[in-house]
């Protein structure tokens, strides 16, 4: 009677726990009651895009990129991820077909949708999600299990198919995102039909992982599990799934058979670098980070401040890009013994290794990068990590997809050329579907669809601005207390942002305004004065003031054309430089060239004439640079090596450099983002 007492009160407790929890913020992550968390985001639908270019993103992304996957996931004879749901759930009949982790891939799309959903209200979108949720139930185990693999085999041969045989089987991974999408239709749609589904899915990996052995930590390939646990915990407030958070961060590094592209052959909080599958990493990151937000625990942010450094300083890419190998090894060049080499792949190298047609660049991992910054920013409120955040969202996110919203890369290479005498793993031609990994297309839907949700944050103190955009904010402050504003930009192609309040809470509150790190010369005018607050690129501008409605804030960011040089021991970049104007890096494609003029012969003078033009690429609005470049010794290389450098004076030839993201819409192009500097 007792026992039964307890377990009563327990329930009583769970679930007054949860209704606590379903009053609390509806924000994509919800860190309102983090207690470690400095800041907090608004609630999913707070932000409208209005005018510019996440609102154009925005739109094809709700009439494009959603409806086109969701109807590439849903025809078994292009990709059988829905179809392994209705084989699994008995619905049908049939063999799994697609890599192991294609159930996650469907949650990813499933959340883009659930988004979206946030924002739209469209009964479509609604009636949709009720459907598919239905599927997904009657394929789930009873006791919360649910990976299609292994239940269609335990359907067709329940003798050869068990549960976490097979550390690639990304298990925890699918239900990883299962529980994110689960939170995510919650907030969205009030809705726990999804969110009943993550939490036996979570429960079930509860209860494995208390009685699993050390080696079972093996099964954490690609750890999205880690961010949707914490976010189970966040929604629930059930106190056993921040219990799971912390152990899988703790059992990291304690079994015999770990590796380094894993980042489990040591403990986590004994790395120093950063190395190994640059999607498993930042993803790896990204959980720490939220499970520092619920415990506090210094030794999780010690080790993310490490690995933060050596990525930012030592292995991104100037596009925010992550993962320079397809493959490679590690450690390098620091023992004798074979057995201490392993083989890495799709990972990152070196310090300073960053290679540009090789480049790998996963647009995962660029996501992942995303996903880790936003969440240090949450924790930190400081702005390098927004910077960071920007910088991969306009650059090394979008070129995973192209302007229509149909096709998609999935790596990122920074140089591209016909003229290499090899063909590279992934196609560098955009592709309607990436057969056997098609991870990357519904990350970067799922991703454009809650760009909203990034540009705002909450302190106590008041409102911080970190993405600028055309849009409309209506939300609730920390205390309580409404404000809504309204923001007019062209931004990324001007820096001219004009913010007009429609409602102001009654008491002096704070707004900050995040200075971009590559932004020099900022102005700050709220009604037409010019403030001397201190306009510090890399941080937050706070203005704390009585606000009121109709009060109008002007934020001037110049943007001039900058050519930026890498650290001299990134040898493939040495004497080249890469162009950037506000957040975006530009490229220079063939396109762009007279049909006798190859990208690789043309090199940018150091005092260049680059000058803005607007233009139009696949109907979508693109900020180009046009000038003259020099035009160098275009002799044949055929069977050459080396030669002697010429005498001759360069020509001169007009150019046009675009966007990085926009590059290889315009048909099968050579490409260059770093280029060779004429001092």
């Amino acid at each position: 009677m007792r026992r039964v007492k307890e377990w009563l009160g327990g329930a009583v407790l769970c679930l007054a726990l949860y209704s606590q929890a379903n009053a609390q913020s509806k924000a994509l992550v919800n860190t309102s009651a983090s207690p470690y968390a400095r800041l907090s985001s608004v609630n999913m639908g707070d932000v409208t895009w209005t005018k510019g270019f996440w609102a154009d993103r925005f739109q094809v992304c709700r009439d494009t990129m959603i409806p086109n996957l969701w109807k590439v996931y849903t025809d078994p004879n292009i990709s059988h991820a829905f179809k392994n749901f209705e084989i699994a759930a008995g619905l049908d009949t049939g063999s799994h077909s697609g890599p192991p982790f294609h159930d996650g891939d469907f949650y990813k799309l499933f959340e883009a949708v659930a988004s979206m959903y946030a924002v739209t209200h469209d009964p479509k979108l609604d009636a949709l999600m009720d459907k598919t949720i239905a599927v997904i139930a009657k394929a789930q185990r009873k006791d919360g299990y649910i990976h299609t693999p292994t239940l269609i085999a335990q359907k067709n041969d329940p003798k050869n198919a068990k549960a976490f045989a097979d550390r690639l089987n990304f298990e925890t991974y699918n239900l990883g995102h299962l529980m994110t999408a689960g939170c995510v239709h919650y907030r969205a749609t009030g809705k726990k039909t999804l969110l009943n589904l993550a939490i036996k899915a979570t429960d079930y990996l509860y209860n494995f992982y208390k009685t699993a052995s050390p080696e079972l930590a093996r099964n954490a390939i690609c750890p999205s599990h880690y961010m949707g646990v914490v976010e189970m915990y966040r929604t629930t407030r059930d106190p056993k799934y921040l219990e799971l958070s912390k152990n899988l961060i703790n059992i990291r590094g304690l079994m015999k058979d770990g590796t380094d592209d894993n980042q489990d052959r040591i403990p986590f909080r004994q790395q120093t670098s950063v190395m190994g599958h640059a999607v498993r990493a930042n993803y790896l990151f990204a959980g720490a980070a939220d499970v520092y937000t619920e415990t506090g625990d210094t030794t999780l942010m010690h080790t993310l401040n490490l690995m933060w450094n050596d990525v930012v300083n030592r292995k991104m890419y100037v596009t925010g890009g992550c993962g320079a190998l397809y493959d490679g090894v590690s450690p390098d060049g620091t023992s004798y013994n074979p057995t201490d080499v392993q083989k890495v792949h799709q990972a990152y190298g070196r310090d300073y290794q960053l290679p540009n047609f090789t480049s790998h660049n996963e647009t995962c991992a660029n996501i992942g990068n995303v996903l880790w910054n936003w969440r240090m920013l949450q924790a930190t409120g400081k702005a390098q990590y927004a910077d960071v955040m920007e910088l991969a969202l306009y650059n090394s996110v979008l070129s995973g997809i192209d302007l229509s919203g149909r096709n998609f890369l999935y790596t990122n290479p920074m140089s591209y050329s016909d003229a290499l005498p090899f063909s590279q793993r992934w196609s560098k031609d955009r592709v309607p579907y990436i057969k056997l990994s098609n991870c990357c297309p519904p990350n970067v839907v799922r991703t454009i669809a809650e760009v909203a949700d990034y540009a705002y944050s909450m302190s106590d103190k008041g409102l911080y601005l970190n993405l600028y955009g055309g849009n409309a904010l209506s939300t609730t402050l920390k205390d309580g207390t409404k404000i809504s504003l309204d923001q007019q930009t062209e931004y990324p192609w001007n820096g001219k942002i004009s913010i007009t309040l429609k409602q102001a809470p009654t008491k002096s509150y704070a707004m900050f305004f995040r200075i971009p790190g590559w932004s020099s010369g900022a102005s700050l005018i709220v009604n037409g004065q010019a403030l001397k607050t201190q306009l510090t690129p890399g941080e937050y501008a706070e203005v704390s003031r009585k606000w009121r409605a109709g009060d109008k804030i002007e934020l001037n960011l110049p943007m001039p054309v900058r050519l930026l040089e890498s650290n001299p021991l990134v040898e493939e970049t040495r004497n080249q430089v890469a162009v950037k104007r506000g957040p975006v890096v530009y490229c220079i494609e063939s396109a762009d060239l007279p049909k006798s003029q190859k990208v690789f012969n043309i090199a940018m003078p150091a005092q260049n004439n680059l000058k803005p033009e607007m233009i139009k690429i696949d109907n979508s609005p693109i900020m180009s640079l046009t000038g003259q470049v020099d035009v160098r010794n275009e002799s044949n290389w055929q069977n050459k090596l080396y030669r002697e450098i010429s005498s001759k004076e360069p020509n001169k030839v007009n150019v046009r450099l675009i966007p990085y993201y926009a590059w290889g819409n315009r048909g099968h192009v050579d490409m260059e983002t770093w280029i060779p500097l004429d001092r």
